[in-house]
Protein backbone atom coordinates (compact mmCIF):
# COMPACT_ATOMS: atom_id res chain seq x y z
CA UNK A 1 0.00 0.00 0.00
CA UNK A 2 1.39 3.45 -0.82
CA UNK A 3 1.72 6.30 1.47
CA UNK A 4 -0.70 8.41 -0.83
CA UNK A 5 -3.57 5.80 -0.41
CA UNK A 6 -2.73 5.99 3.31
CA UNK A 7 -2.45 9.67 3.10
CA UNK A 8 -6.32 9.42 1.11
CA UNK A 9 -7.18 7.43 3.85
CA UNK A 10 -6.10 9.64 6.84
CA UNK A 11 -8.37 12.43 5.20
CA UNK A 12 -11.16 10.55 4.46
CA UNK A 13 -11.13 9.09 7.61
CA UNK A 14 -11.17 12.86 9.52
CA UNK A 15 -13.58 14.16 6.94
CA UNK A 16 -16.36 10.92 7.95
CA UNK A 17 -15.66 11.77 11.79
CA UNK A 18 -16.69 15.57 10.85
CA UNK A 19 -19.73 14.62 8.40
CA UNK A 20 -20.96 12.16 10.81
CA UNK A 21 -20.47 9.07 8.06
CA UNK A 22 -18.31 7.42 11.04
CA UNK A 23 -19.36 7.80 14.39
CA UNK A 24 -17.50 7.30 18.34
CA UNK A 25 -20.22 5.08 19.99
CA UNK A 26 -20.82 3.02 22.80
CA UNK A 27 -20.26 -0.53 22.90
CA UNK A 28 -22.70 -2.95 22.76
CA UNK A 29 -22.22 -6.82 22.73
CA UNK A 30 -25.25 -7.54 20.74
CA UNK A 31 -23.80 -5.22 17.83
CA UNK A 32 -20.20 -7.08 18.33
CA UNK A 33 -21.73 -10.35 18.15
CA UNK A 34 -23.62 -9.44 15.42
CA UNK A 35 -21.13 -8.44 12.88
CA UNK A 36 -19.01 -11.56 13.88
CA UNK A 37 -21.56 -13.59 12.94
CA UNK A 38 -22.72 -12.24 10.20
CA UNK A 39 -18.55 -12.49 8.99
CA UNK A 40 -19.00 -16.13 10.15
CA UNK A 41 -22.17 -16.83 8.19
CA UNK A 42 -21.20 -15.05 5.07
CA UNK A 43 -17.96 -17.00 4.89
CA UNK A 44 -20.23 -20.36 5.08
CA UNK A 45 -22.18 -19.36 2.31
CA UNK A 46 -19.32 -18.29 -0.06
CA UNK A 47 -17.62 -21.23 0.17
CA UNK A 48 -20.91 -23.45 -0.05
CA UNK A 49 -21.22 -21.46 -3.23
CA UNK A 50 -17.96 -22.08 -4.42
CA UNK A 51 -17.75 -25.84 -3.59
CA UNK A 52 -20.92 -26.52 -5.00
CA UNK A 53 -20.18 -24.27 -8.26
CA UNK A 54 -23.37 -22.93 -7.88
CA UNK A 55 -22.12 -19.07 -8.35
CA UNK A 56 -18.64 -17.98 -8.77
CA UNK A 57 -20.13 -14.33 -8.59
CA UNK A 58 -22.12 -14.70 -5.28
CA UNK A 59 -18.68 -16.67 -3.94
CA UNK A 60 -16.97 -13.41 -4.44
CA UNK A 61 -20.08 -11.23 -3.29
CA UNK A 62 -19.84 -13.12 -0.35
CA UNK A 63 -16.51 -13.31 0.47
CA UNK A 64 -16.28 -9.75 0.11
CA UNK A 65 -19.31 -9.40 2.60
CA UNK A 66 -17.95 -11.73 5.27
CA UNK A 67 -14.51 -9.58 4.64
CA UNK A 68 -16.59 -6.36 5.59
CA UNK A 69 -18.92 -7.78 8.22
CA UNK A 70 -15.47 -8.50 10.41
CA UNK A 71 -13.50 -5.10 9.53
CA UNK A 72 -16.91 -3.42 10.53
CA UNK A 73 -16.84 -5.53 14.00
CA UNK A 74 -12.92 -4.26 14.14
CA UNK A 75 -13.61 -0.56 13.59
CA UNK A 76 -17.08 -1.38 16.70
CA UNK A 77 -14.33 -2.51 18.71
CA UNK A 78 -12.14 0.42 18.08
CA UNK A 79 -15.80 2.46 19.72
CA UNK A 80 -16.64 3.23 16.09
CA UNK A 81 -19.83 2.86 13.75
CA UNK A 82 -20.23 3.72 10.35
CA UNK A 83 -23.37 5.20 8.81
CA UNK A 84 -25.58 4.13 6.35
CA UNK A 85 -24.42 6.61 3.36
CA UNK A 86 -20.84 5.20 1.55
CA UNK A 87 -20.55 2.83 4.54
CA UNK A 88 -18.30 0.52 2.22
CA UNK A 89 -15.64 2.95 1.70
CA UNK A 90 -15.68 4.37 5.30
CA UNK A 91 -14.97 0.99 6.28
CA UNK A 92 -12.08 0.43 4.01
CA UNK A 93 -10.58 3.93 4.80
CA UNK A 94 -11.23 3.51 8.16
CA UNK A 95 -9.74 0.44 8.47
CA UNK A 96 -6.47 1.73 6.86
CA UNK A 97 -5.95 4.43 9.54
CA UNK A 98 -7.35 2.08 12.51
CA UNK A 99 -5.59 -1.29 11.88
CA UNK A 100 -1.96 -0.72 9.86
CA UNK A 101 -0.27 -0.36 12.70
CA UNK A 102 -1.90 -3.32 14.85
CA UNK A 103 -1.53 -5.52 12.03
CA UNK A 104 1.74 -4.49 11.15
CA UNK A 105 3.09 -5.11 14.80
CA UNK A 106 1.40 -8.78 14.95
CA UNK A 107 2.89 -9.73 12.01
CA UNK A 108 6.34 -8.36 13.42
CA UNK A 109 5.75 -10.16 16.08
CA UNK A 110 4.83 -13.97 14.43
CA UNK A 111 7.70 -13.03 11.80
CA UNK A 112 10.39 -11.27 13.65
CA UNK A 113 13.31 -12.86 11.71
CA UNK A 114 11.63 -11.90 8.64
CA UNK A 115 10.57 -8.13 9.13
CA UNK A 116 10.23 -6.85 5.43
CA UNK A 117 8.39 -9.89 4.71
CA UNK A 118 5.52 -9.14 7.84
CA UNK A 119 5.20 -5.15 6.74
CA UNK A 120 4.14 -6.65 3.40
CA UNK A 121 1.62 -9.33 4.84
CA UNK A 122 0.25 -6.36 6.80
CA UNK A 123 -0.27 -4.35 3.82
CA UNK A 124 -1.61 -6.84 1.78
CA UNK A 125 -4.28 -8.15 4.21
CA UNK A 126 -5.62 -4.42 4.28
CA UNK A 127 -4.98 -3.93 0.10
CA UNK A 128 -7.32 -7.69 0.03
CA UNK A 129 -10.53 -5.63 1.13
CA UNK A 130 -9.94 -2.92 -0.74
CA UNK A 131 -9.34 -4.76 -3.91
CA UNK A 132 -12.29 -7.74 -3.07
CA UNK A 133 -14.33 -4.46 -3.02
CA UNK A 134 -13.61 -3.33 -6.46
CA UNK A 135 -13.52 -6.28 -7.91
CA UNK A 136 -16.94 -7.21 -6.70
CA UNK A 137 -17.93 -4.74 -8.77
CA UNK A 138 -16.10 -5.36 -11.44
CA UNK A 139 -16.96 -9.31 -11.41
CA UNK A 140 -20.99 -8.67 -11.59
CA UNK A 141 -20.76 -6.39 -14.50
CA UNK A 142 -17.60 -6.84 -16.58
CA UNK A 143 -15.70 -9.96 -16.47
CA UNK A 144 -16.07 -13.11 -18.37
CA UNK A 145 -16.80 -16.27 -17.66
CA UNK A 146 -13.64 -18.03 -17.80
CA UNK A 147 -12.04 -15.59 -15.29
CA UNK A 148 -14.62 -16.38 -13.11
CA UNK A 149 -13.66 -19.77 -11.19
CA UNK A 150 -10.13 -18.79 -10.65
CA UNK A 151 -11.45 -15.32 -9.30
CA UNK A 152 -14.10 -17.28 -6.99
CA UNK A 153 -11.29 -19.01 -5.45
CA UNK A 154 -8.64 -16.28 -4.60
CA UNK A 155 -11.43 -14.22 -3.04
CA UNK A 156 -12.82 -17.16 -1.33
CA UNK A 157 -9.43 -17.31 0.31
CA UNK A 158 -8.98 -14.22 0.71
CA UNK A 159 -12.16 -13.39 3.10
CA UNK A 160 -10.97 -16.70 4.83
CA UNK A 161 -7.34 -14.84 5.44
CA UNK A 162 -8.72 -11.92 6.28
CA UNK A 163 -11.95 -13.20 8.74
CA UNK A 164 -9.44 -15.50 10.44
CA UNK A 165 -6.43 -12.30 11.31
CA UNK A 166 -9.01 -10.30 12.45
CA UNK A 167 -11.19 -12.47 14.49
CA UNK A 168 -7.91 -12.94 16.53
CA UNK A 169 -7.27 -9.03 16.66
CA UNK A 170 -10.76 -8.60 18.05
CA UNK A 171 -10.38 -11.02 20.37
Amino acid sequence: MDEKRILEAKKNYHAYLSEYLLKKVPFDQNIFEKFQENAIESLTVANELFESRMSYLWTIVVSYYAMFYIASAYIYRKGFKAQHKIVHKVINDTLIILAKDELEKRFLEEYEEEKEKALTLAENMLDSFEHERTKRSTFQYEMTKELKESKARTSLERAKDFVNMFRELIQ
